[in-house]
């Protein structure tokens, strides 16, 4: 590497290193030793193309333009090269300050070096961005495979003059001169002109059959055979051709891009009414708090098992979508955002379960716009695609929802970017999807493709589910999940309907809530009646089924009526009295206990309506004394037969006592769910760390400064609080300090040490005695003191 880009980053400020080092995060994981291991690794395949594919379009073009340059180039006459392409899409001051603002950029993030009289690309991007501006190789690369004997042939047969050099040399030379290009284009035919103009902005390569066929200008028949009898197109392999560089710079008539604007382009679409497209999104995020409440309570009752391969069945999302109401993909994506959320998780068994997790109950506890913002939250900054759910993988293998394959890593990034256009459409715009994938390719041109497009359709999608946007428009709560600072919740909340606590009891055995309910008393009625419909105002039945429930969950038939006493604004209709009671009086005569199972019940003649019933069969049951069967089904199975045959049994301990079950006690711990990061940097300290550390290191590698003896005497010793805290104080202020420290041996030795950053239990830092960066174990610090 030329020492010229290791020099410039060393005279850059600190500053302007931090910004380097937080555009390009991935230059200091690890620290760099010294500023040339910086340069090293800032020159890196990996790293400058992570780098470039962060640019946009204008800025990308301007590397570009760089890096087509033999040498060192001027602002002026890089300003000059792009204003052809940039004609008609800006204005002289536009562009300069476009120009400005990229050169600016290029420098800040160490993708260009030099004052503006001596531009030059930084090392290694010219390799990877080869080829530029979709041009092809140069001549030389071209023909390099070419025998020197058929080159000299091309070169009489262009009426190239005889001349000492290579064959490859002189025909590149020519190529390069615009003259001689001009006098060769114009000999061809209009039909193998319009194949140059074709090849000359890109592709510039084709397939072509025996293409290193020997042809002559005289013989050559076709438009293609007139392009390579003349040098214009060259056979890069047996099928291959292409179009020198050379020859495509003169067809674009100098110009390095077709069309080139420094501003994005505008963002297309429907006009809204902004307060209204916040109330549309508001009530659409209320509705994702409730739905996701109601899948956690139903999956408590009846959770669904976890694939063996991961996942979630698709029989089990389809009862899942039916009962919450909502089509396949929106229930998939209810359950991905509960996931990301850490609020379910499967049980880790063998046969695991989908459950909801402890989480979930701090979180329903929550206001709503709270629940909300946490939710949101997590869709945006996670690393699945709930829109893959029932397509198939390159196996042919179908994906579930909660698979694993569903991860996808520029997920949560392409997100993030997708939002951020939505973010700046402006008040009461719906941007059409085609100017958001536009406007994305401009601001990435690198990460175009078919992936990134779909990922930003399906983000468009549920962003309006998740109530993100309403009527395609960025809401105000949006803005603030956008933005990350943690308004969105405070945003949300005037939007949202008040919650009601009372419904309204019919004779018909229903119950109507005239809006949405409280989380206790929506809890109660889902327990204790069956969601009939749902709208404007939802409709509960109450049943038998469902009044046995609350009691097997350990109510009374008096909890139940005075619950709907108290929240019914209407009285409590006789028919809904007189079932209460009924289900009541029938419930708990009948007990089943464990022996495999037996059944116990005072009255006798209840058990020999059972033992007559001729559904009993199967049940093989026995009387054991007149108030007890035996049977050697299990419990379980016992109780739902009994059930089914029209009774309200309840289960019973070993020691007599009635087992309440209740419907939200099944919880699990589950494994910590991976979060996707969005493509953020460094903090400021640990970037101002990194800094310190690395020009420490910088100076030793330069001076090579022999080590230093450790002081005098007995090594420090300190309290390990009062060792953390002043090791703090020294990265902070930059000072040195002398610490005792323990190596492999349990030997406790001196060190003297410019301290840089503390992280995971260890301490970055210059070691003066060993002139070199360490790392040291915190546990091994044996105390600390100042440096005399």
């Amino acid at each position: 590497m030329s020492t010229e880009f290791p020099e410039w980053l060393r005279g850059r400020t600190d500053e302007q290193l931090r910004a380097l080092v937080t555009a390009r995060p991935e230059l200091i994981t690890p620290v760099p030793a010294h500023v040339d291991g910086l340069a090293a690794r800032a020159g890196s395949p990996s790293a400058l193309g992570r780098a470039l594919d962060r640019l946009d379009r204008f800025t990308l073009a301007v590397v570009e333009t760089l890096t087509l340059q033999p040498g060192p180039i001027t602002r002026k006459a890089l300003r000059s090269s792009l204003d052809k392409a940039a004609a008609g899409t800006a204005g002289k001051k536009e562009l300069d300050a476009a120009l400005d603002e990229a050169l600016d950029r290029l420098r800040t993030r160490g993708l260009a070096f030099g004052p503006d009289d001596a531009l030059l690309p930084a090392p290694g991007v010219v390799e990877a961005l080869d080829p530029p501006a979709g041009l092809g190789p140069p001549a030389a690369e071209v023909f390099r495979h070419h025998s020197p004997e058929a080159l000299e042939v091309l070169l009489d047969d262009i009426g190239a003059p005889r001349r000492d050099g290579s064959p490859r040399d002189r025909l590149a030379e020519l190529l390069a001169d615009p003259t001689t290009v001009g006098r060769l284009v114009a000999e061809v035919s209009p039909q193998a002109r319009a194949a140059l103009d074709e090849l000359s902005w890109g592709p510039a390569s084709g397939r072509l059959p025996n293409a290193r066929r020997d042809i002559r200008t005289a013989t050559a028949q076709s438009p293609i055979e007139q392009l390579l009898a003349r040098g214009l197109l060259g056979a890069t392999g047996d099928e291959s051709v292409a179009l020198p560089r050379e020859v495509a710079l003169f067809l674009r008539d100098g110009r390095v891009h077709r069309d080139l604007s420094p501003r994005p382009p505008d963002l297309e679409g429907a006009r809204r009414d902004q307060v209204l497209a916040d109330r549309t999104a508001a009530g659409q995020a209320f509705t994702l708090v409730r739905t996701v409440e109601e899948l956690c309570e139903h999956w408590s009752v009846e959770p669904p098992g976890v694939l063996r391969t991961g996942g979630l069945a698709i029989r089990d999302l389809k009862r899942t979508a039916q009962s919450l109401d909502l089509p396949e993909w929106a229930a998939g994506l209810v359950v991905e955002i509960a996931y990301a959320a850490g609020l379910v998780a499967s049980g880790g068994s063998v046969d695991g379960e989908w459950l909801p997790t402890p989480a979930y109950d701090g979180w329903r506890v929550k206001s709503t716009e709270d629940r909300w913002a946490l939710l949101a939250s997590a869709w945006a900054g996670m690393d699945r695609v709930p829109g893959l759910i029932g397509e198939r993988d390159d196996r042919d293998r179908p994906l579930n929802a909660l698979h694993p394959d569903l991860r996808r890593p520029a997920a949560a990034q392409v997100r993030a970017q997708t939002l951020a256009v939505l973010a700046s459409a402006g008040p009461g715009l719906a941007p059409a999807a085609a100017s958001v994938l536009a406007r994305l390719s401009w601001e990435q041109p690198r990460r175009r493709g078919a992936q990134r497009d779909r990922l930003a359709e399906l983000t468009l999608r549920e962003a309006e589910q998740v109530g993100v946007t309403g009527l395609g428009v960025l809401s105000a709560h949006g803005h603030g999940i956008v933005r990350g600072d943690g308004t969105a919740a405070g945003l949300l909340a005037p939007l949202l309907p008040e919650p009601v606590d009372h419904v309204l009891l019919q004779a018909d055995l229903t119950a109507v809530a005239p809006g949405p309910l409280t989380s206790d008393l929506g809890r109660w009625l889902a327990l204790t009646a069956d969601v009939e419909s749902k709208g404007g105002a939802t409709v509960y039945r109450f049943s038998e089924r469902s009044i046995r429930r609350a009691l097997d969950a350990g109510q009374s038939a008096d909890d139940v009526a005075g619950m709907l006493e108290r929240h019914s604004a209407t009285a409590v209709p006789q028919p809904l009295r007189y079932l209460i009671s009924d289900v009541a009086r029938r419930h708990g005569r009948i007990r089943v206990g464990t022996a495999s199972a037996y059944v116990r019940c005072d009255d006798p003649s209840v058990l020999d309506e059972v033992l007559a019933d001729k559904r009993a069969g199967l049940l093989r049951l026995r009387r054991l004394a007149p108030t007890v069967l035996a049977s050697k089904t299990s419990r379980a199975t016992l109780i739902d037969s009994l059930r089914a045959m029209g009774y309200a049994p309840v289960a019973e301990s070993l020691e007599g006592d009635v087992l309440v079950s209740r419907a939200d006690s099944r919880r699990t711990d589950g494994p910590p769910v991976a979060r996707g990061a969005g493509p953020t940097g460094p903090e400021p300290d640990v970037a101002a760390a990194a800094i310190r550390a690395m020009r420490a290191g910088d100076e030793a590698h330069r001076t090579r400064r022999r080590p230093s003896h450790g002081p005098d005497g007995q090594v420090p010793r300190s309290p390990a609080t009062a060792t953390i805290q002043a090791l703090q104080d020294a990265i902070r202020q930059g000072s040195r300090v002398w610490i005792g420290y323990l190596d492999a041996q349990g030997h406790a030795t001196s060190r003297i040490l410019e301290p840089a950053r503390m992280e995971g239990g260890y301490l970055t830092a210059y070691d003066e005695t060993r002139a070199a960066v360490h790392r040291f174990a915190l546990h091994r610090i044996t105390g600390i003191a100042d440096v005399s």
